[in-house]
């Protein structure tokens, strides 16, 4: 058997883009031969897989999985609207975000790691799409929240498939009361996590950063007021915006809970519960948010590969 070398493993890797340990294990496998070791990272979809690898993923998908106590979201991307509609795509998400929810592992680069159903790794089962379907694709992030007795509600905005959409919204209600009853507060809260986009569930649970920043805006727009007064419009001004973005202080969204908050929507649901319940904490996610997308010129893009420039 050929011995492999570091450079020749760069050579490799230079020329095809694919991963450290894909060069090697290729030159392993056709004893240290360059071009049949293209070849073998070619029939593995490995090659293809990293020349895509730098294109920006800002579409795909939101999953959103549930296993008893525990529930999971995670975003995985790929290029266009249009892959979020293919059934393989589909099949991935949901994949991945059962194997989340079932690990508990929630740190993407863990996760990649994690055995995927009928074999192999999460990243694996990732380069293989992206050969099979042709786009660039990844898993961006999960979270996950839990509770010891209790429901993890659930809801999907714009769902193409069960638990598969563009914004998912997960939320851990503890309490050792009736589940059944527990199961509609959780929805109603998940729906209006969705709509209503709250950063934390609490002002304790917000970025001190976000929290001086708008201190420091309230400051700057009543400036030239007396520091007692002054004072007492920032206090004020925070209540407002903790109103608008703490979970637990904002209005609900439902008809049927106008004018109460939602700490409040929780209270007033014990009774059918019939125990006391706690809101522990949610995720939302939605597609995309945070990703900086390329504006490409579609013109120019097709005058260039008819010109055989791309």
């Amino acid at each position: 058997m050929a011995s492999v070398t570091a450079a020749m493993v760069k050579d490799l890797r230079e020329k095809t883009g694919a991963g450290m340990m894909d060069c090697k294990n290729a030159l392993n496998e056709v004893e240290g031969e360059i071009e049949a070791a293209i070849d073998w990272l070619r029939k593995k979809g490995l090659s293809k897989a990293a020349k895509k690898s730098g294109r920006i993923a800002a579409e795909g998908l939101v999953a959103v999985a549930v296993s008893g106590r525990d529930g999971v979201v995670v975003e995985v991307n790929s290029e266009t609207d249009f892959v979020a509609r293919n059934e393989d795509f589909q099949a991935l998400a949901r994949n991945i975000a059962e194997v989340a929810v079932k690990s508990g592992l929630t740190d993407a680069e863990a996760l990649k790691s994690a055995p995927y159903p009928g074999g192999g790794s999460v990243a694996e089962a990732i380069a293989n799409a992206i050969a099979t379907i042709g786009e660039n694709m990844t898993l961006r992030r999960a979270a996950s929240v839990q509770v010891k007795e209790g429901f993890i509600g659930s809801y999907v905005h714009n769902a193409v498939s069960e638990g598969l959409g563009k914004i998912g919204v997960i939320v851990a209600l503890e309490s050792s009361g009736d589940p059944a009853a527990l199961a509609p507060l959780g929805r109603l809260i998940a729906l209006h996590v969705a709509a209503a986009s709250p950063l934390s569930l609490d002002s304790a649970g917000l970025d001190p950063a976000v929290v001086a920043r708008e201190k420091a805006v309230l400051a700057d727009k009543n400036a030239g007021k007396p520091a007692n007064v002054l004072e007492k419009i920032v206090d004020s001004g925070l209540k407002t915006y903790f109103k608008e973005v703490c979970l637990l202080d904002q209005p609900s969204i439902h008809a049927d809970h106008a004018n109460k908050t939602i700490a409040q929507v929780v209270k007033d649901a014990e009774k059918s519960v019939g125990a006391p319940v706690t809101l522990k904490g949610f995720v939302r996610y939605a597609l995309g948010e945070g990703i900086e997308k390329q504006e490409s010129d579609f013109a120019a893009e097709v005058a260039a590969a008819a010109s055989g420039q791309a």
